[in-house]
């Protein structure tokens, strides 16, 4: 039995996701550059020890966040994203540390299709070889 993996989220598609990653370990003090494949982010905030979800969210920059792929999460701190999941598919997340990746520092988001077909994942081309 497989007790370990990449983990994966299931996602309606257009479905609106705020993500807030934190990097307060007590193990060690590091920055990771988590990197989302398939979507472009707004970073609506960010801030130094654990987030609050009280008092941070009327911090937050909805007028004109920075649009990214990539994003540092700070050392002792936290980083506040949102993305709009309208890509289809299945898309990986992970730390841009290699050696963080294999540590287990990733994740997956598994986009379903949409009602429209111009919303749906394009079926594989008919000479694409069988496995």
């Amino acid at each position: 039995m497989v007790t370990s993996g990449t983990k994966t989220v299931v996602l309606p598609f257009n479905a609106s996701v705020e993500l807030v990653l934190h990097g307060t370990s007590i193990v060690g003090a590091e920055s990771h550059p988590l990197h989302l494949h398939g979507f472009n982010f707004f970073v609506v905030g960010q801030g130094n020890g654990n987030f609050d979800p009280k008092k941070d969210p009327y911090k937050f920059n909805l007028v004109d966040p920075a649009e990214r792929n990539t994003i540092g999460v700070p050392s002792g701190g936290w980083v506040a994203v949102r993305f709009f999941a309208d890509n289809p598919g299945v898309w990986f997340m992970h730390c841009h540390l290699e050696v963080h990746t294999s540590w287990g520092l990733k994740m997956a988001w598994i986009v379903q299709d949409g009602k429209l077909r111009h919303q749906k994942l394009l079926p594989p081309p008919s000479d694409l070889p069988k496995c």
